[in-house]
């Protein structure tokens, strides 16, 4: 029986070690497949197109007899966990990549989340990051063989004639000895051991922004699984430990972005205050520590709700600029937002006025924040306050900010109250909490009792056990009669909540005993598994 142990998770890609027989190797990785899966050789009616009509299909099923199991978008999948799944004929589906991403989300939604994905013939140094993106895991060499073959020369960024193999643009062994399909596959090899290297880090979607640029169906294929927002949502982690880099336009469309602004919309509760300020960002995270936005606080002096309208995550509450990803994104500073980034941004802008209303909104902005801010007010027919011309950090703007605000009453600083509701989807009452603690080891307690800390790489609560008393409902895993000894398995889940997704902080229920820590999968591919680990448990506490 195969098994799939997966260690690291980002998004659709994954990493870990398949094992099947005597044979364990790590994926993603290139490999002589018809050696590793013998069965293959007697495999029939595999090769049927994956654009086949049903009835072709289902009068020509494949007839599996062991590993790879072959899945196809019009057959019902018959995989189990812990399967390695096959999809012939993946090469092809690159000429039309809104169909690339249809198959593809059909085929995940109906297979076992713990099964391995194997993608004959469709591997080149150049297609390997989409590929991992899109949630394949192992490969063969047919495909940079057969470019060999052809006379090609294989990198990460395109295939060019076999005469480069001496105009010393790689040094590989195969380079030395001039031979061309040694050189494809070292450079395949290299090139997954890239890829790897990136889903570790958490930034695979940063090499696939970078990579694709070289072919216009890798764009495409990118650009239309952002646009499933509901599937891809559920696969990516609420938080990272690293920066994200939003150096491109289709940054603006990725998952952590898009769920960013939905929940500062729809999710986060606002102090109770009427005077709202709007204020650039800055290149430094939190935006506090900057120079500019302490200014900018000592001007307001807590007269107002303090609002960051920044590309591209739209609009920043005080509140939040901890939370990932406000407090860890990276963007390219020119002082120029196109139209497109303007009329998204304004949009976030806007849906948030109209759900919070605000008896005045000051704009301490320029250039195109400033404009975001007039296209959001006009949309949603409200009157902005101006208290800058020119540069906000600038001695008369912040006079004219402080002006602006005289006579406003000062509102509590209750940062605890909006994390909450951003986070838990709760409001609640946090009177008497006290913050302890500096960034970024800060800790929230009422008299003596601990109630939360903040993650430290990912700037999200954690909640204590008294903590979780707070948060009413939602974020909870049942699990059977057992008392946990580290953390909890799949298998020992009875259900959970909807909506938990990888890195959410989670409550364990049980009879015998609670539990405190983290999710390592989304709620909806729990039961979808029957390995693998569901919550990384921080403390437990038996009943």
């Amino acid at each position: 029986m195969p098994r799939y142990n997966i260690r690291k998770r980002d998004g659709l890609a994954r990493t870990g070690m398949f094992e099947t027989g005597m044979t364990a190797f790590r994926l993603p990785a290139a490999a002589g497949c018809e050696e590793l899966f013998p069965a293959l050789l007697e495999e029939k009616y595999t090769n049927l197109p994956l654009s086949a009509p049903a009835a072709l299909v289902q009068q020509y099923p494949p007839a599996n007899k062991g590993q790879p199991v072959t899945i196809h978008p019009r057959l019902d999948n018959p995989a189990q966990s812990g399967d390695c799944v096959m999809v012939p004929g993946w090469h092809t589906a690159y000429a039309n990549p809104r169909t690339y991403v249809d198959w593809l989300v059909d085929l995940k939604e109906k297979t076992p989340a713990d099964t391995a994905w194997y993608a004959p013939a469709a591997a080149l140094p150049s297609t390997i990051a989409i590929l991992c993106y899109s949630g394949f895991d192992l490969f063969d060499y047919v495909a940079v063989d057969l470019k060999a073959a052809q006379g090609r020369f294989c990198t990460p960024e395109g295939d060019f004639p076999k005469e480069v193999l001496a105009a010393g643009l790689c040094g590989c062994a195969g380079c030395r000895d001039t031979n061309l399909k040694e050189h494809n596959r070292q450079a395949l090899r290299s090139e997954i051991a890239l890829v790897t290297r990136f889903i570790e880090q958490g930034q695979l979607r940063e090499l696939v922004e970078s990579r694709c640029r070289m072919d216009a169906p890798q764009v495409a294929i990118m650009r239309h699984l952002d646009n499933k927002y509901t599937f891809m949502e559920t696969q990516q982690p609420v938080g990272r430990s690293g920066v994200m880099k939003a150096n491109s336009g289709e940054s603006m469309q990725r998952v952590e972005v898009k769920r960013f602004a939905e929940r500062v919309v729809n999710r986060y509760v606002p102090p109770r205050c009427d005077v709202a300020v709007l204020l650039p960002c800055s290149a430094r995270k939190p935006y506090s520590l900057s120079q500019s936005h302490r200014k900018f606080q000592m001007a307001a002096g807590s007269r107002a709700h303090e609002l960051i309208v920044t590309s591209p995550l739209g609009l920043v509450p005080r509140e939040l600029e901890t939370i990932y990803p406000a407090g860890h994104y990276d963007v390219p500073v020119t002082g120029y937002w196109d139209a497109e980034e303007c009329a998204i941004i304004a949009g976030v802008v806007e849906r948030y006025f109209r759900r919070h209303q605000y008896r005045r909104i000051i704009a301490h902005l320029e250039g195109g924040a400033l404009e975001v801010a007039r296209q959001a007010a006009e949309a949603c027919g409200i009157t902005l306050e101006y208290s800058c011309s020119g540069n906000p950090a600038s001695p008369a703007a912040l006079n004219a900010l402080d002006a602006a605000l005289a006579g406003e009453r000062k509102i509590k600083d209750d940062r605890l109250h909006g994390m909450i509701s951003y986070q838990f989807n709760v409001d609640v009452d946090t009177k008497g909490i006290t913050l302890r603690g500096h960034y970024p080891e800060v800790f929230y307690s009422k008299g003596n009792t601990q109630l939360f800390s903040i993650d430290t790489g990912t700037g999200l609560l954690r909640p204590t056990f008294d903590g979780w008393k707070m948060i009413p409902e939602g974020y909870r895993v049942w699990i059977d009669d057992f008392i946990p000894e580290g953390d909890v398995l799949v298998p020992g889940v009875t259900r959970t909540d909807p909506g938990i997704r990888d890195g959410d902080e989670v409550l364990v229920v049980g009879a015998r005993a609670l539990g405190t820590g983290r999710a390592a999968l989304p709620s909806e591919e729990i039961p979808r598994s029957k390995r693998g680990i569901a919550v990384r448990v921080r403390k437990i506490k038996k009943l």
